[in-house]
């Protein structure tokens, strides 16, 4: 499934609002903020539980991204940053659209720099240690949401909604 070019989650969420499928998820607003190179992004989500180990998400971002979203959840850990310069690089680099981090990255000079959407909680220079922890392609809880694999991000400067499926603002 191709990504789209141009959305905004705004428009999504004004199509949406009256419908009381579940369709449209939002989470809470404020809490990420922006560190990649792009600040609007979208795709299929891929998912990864962590915590203060990035085994996985390097795993992950070194292979094809194909116009995913990597949603990892890091526990909320404000201790060790899950992603740096060079994870984010080859995400870029493997075609990956954006990753949410539920925790912390660093090197914010050269993340600014990459070609990929990067949300996280916060930023800590201390890296990981890895020791092959984690999983892959799970559902996970965030902020009292169900995110599954396949399902759909869409972020940009006003904020993050998820989606069963692609969607596209309905005129209205």
């Amino acid at each position: 499934m191709s990504t789209p070019t141009t959305f905004s989650t705004c428009d999504l969420c004004d199509a949406y609002k009256a419908d009381a499928s579940g369709v449209l998820r939002v989470l809470p607003g404020g809490l990420y903020r922006s560190y990649g190179g792009k600040t609007s992004f979208a795709g299929a989500i891929s998912t990864v539980r962590c915590l203060d180990d990035n085994s996985r998400i390097k795993a992950a971002v070194e292979g094809p991204g194909e116009g995913r979203v990597l949603v990892v959840d890091g526990g909320g850990s404000m201790q060790r940053a899950l992603l740096g310069g060079n994870l984010a690089a080859a995400a870029a680099r493997n075609g990956w659209a954006g990753l949410l981090i539920h925790g912390c990255v660093r090197d914010l000079a050269e993340l600014r720099t990459a070609d990929v959407g990067i949300l996280a909680l916060g930023h800590v220079p201390m890296p990981t240690e890895r020791q092959g922890q984690g999983v892959v392609d799970l559902a996970l809880q965030l902020h009292g949401l169900l995110i599954r694999p396949g399902e759909w991000l869409y972020a940009d400067a006003d904020g993050v909604v998820i989606s069963a499926a692609p969607l596209h603002a309905r005129a209205g």
